[in-house]
C-alpha cells in the first residue's frame, strides 16, 4: 500500500482516539481541562475565546458549551449580563465555582443546547466557542434563533489556525488539524465559512450571515456572525 493510501486511514483512526480522548477530558478529566487547552495552543487559548468579548458588550448573552466558565466571567467584568449552558456536569460545577469564587452571579445550568431552557426573543446575543458537534445540528441553530431577539445574533468561533514559523507552532498547528481544530482549507484570506461549517443551515433557519478572519500573534481565527432576521409579513 502507497503512503497516500495510507494517510487517510491513520488519520481517520487518530481522530476517533483523540474524539475519545476529549470526551473523557470534558466530562471525567474536567479539571486538566485548562491545562490541556493552554498547552497544545501554545498559551493562546484564552485569548482565542476573548477574541469575541468585543461583540457581546452591554448584551444580554447565553454562552452554549460555557465549558469552566472563562467567558462568563469576563463577561461580567465586561458590565454584561450572561448565561451559560453546558452538557457536562463537571464542567457546570467548574464553572460555578470560579464565577462564585469571584463573587459573580452564576446563571449556568446543565442541559443541551437543542432544548435550551429559556423563553422566545429572551437574548441580544448567543454564543459559542470553539463548540463540539453540537453546533452543526440543526436544531441547536433552530433554538438559539428561537431565544434571540429580532435583530439578536448568534456568533460562532469554531476554529483557530496556528501560523507562527517556530517549530513549535508547527507541531501544534499540525495537531490542531488531525483533531480537526483547524480544518484544512486551500485560503485561509479568501474564506468565506462554508468550507468548515453548514451556513446553508443558518440561512434556512433565517439568519443572514457574515465572515470575518481575526489575526492575532502568530494565528488567526474565523468568527461566524449570524444575525436573526424576521420574515416580512405579507
Amino acid at each position: 500500500m502507497s503512503t497516500e493510501k495510507m494517510v487517510g486511514p491513520i488519520y481517520a483512526v487518530i481522530r476517533y482516539l483523540l474524539k475519545i480522548f476529549f470526551n473523557l477530558l470534558y466530562h471525567q478529566f474536567t479539571w486538566t481541562y485548562d491545562w490541556v487547552a493552554e498547552l497544545v495552543s501554545l498559551g493562546r487559548w484564552k485569548s482565542w475565546v476573548y477574541s469575541v468579548l468585543p461583540y457581546l458588550e452591554n448584551s444580554k448573552v447565553l454562552e452554549l458549551g460555557c465549558g469552566p466558565g472563562h467567558l462568563q466571567l469576563a463577561l461580567w467584568r465586561k458590565k454584561s449580563s450572561t448565561f451559560g449552558i453546558d452538557s457536562s456536569r463537571s464542567m457546570v460545577r467548574l464553572a460555578v465555582a470560579q464565577l462564585i469564587k469571584n463573587s459573580q452571579p452564576a446563571n449556568i445550568v446543565q442541559g443541551k443546547a437543542q432544548h435550551l431552557p429559556y423563553p422566545d426573543r429572551s437574548f441580544n446575543k448567543v454564543v459559542a466557542t470553539f463548540p463540539s458537534d453540537f453546533i452543526s445540528d440543526y436544531e441547536t441553530l433552530s433554538q438559539a434563533w428561537r431565544i434571540l431577539d429580532d435583530s439578536g445574533e448568534l456568533i460562532i468561533l469554531p476554529a483557530a489556525w496556528i501560523t507562527g514559523k517556530y517549530w513549535w507552532d508547527k507541531f501544534a498547528a499540525w495537531t490542531f488539524r488531525i483533531t480537526g481544530q483547524a480544518p484544512i482549507i486551500d485560503a485561509l484570506d479568501n474564506f468565506e465559512g462554508n468550507q468548515i461549517y453548514p451556513l446553508s443551515d443558518l440561512q434556512e433557519i433565517g439568519f443572514q450571515i457574515s465572515t470575518e478572519i481575526i489575526e492575532l500573534d502568530s494565528s488567526k481565527l474565523i468568527l461566524i456572525h449570524a444575525e436573526k432576521m424576521i420574515p416580512e409579513k405579507h
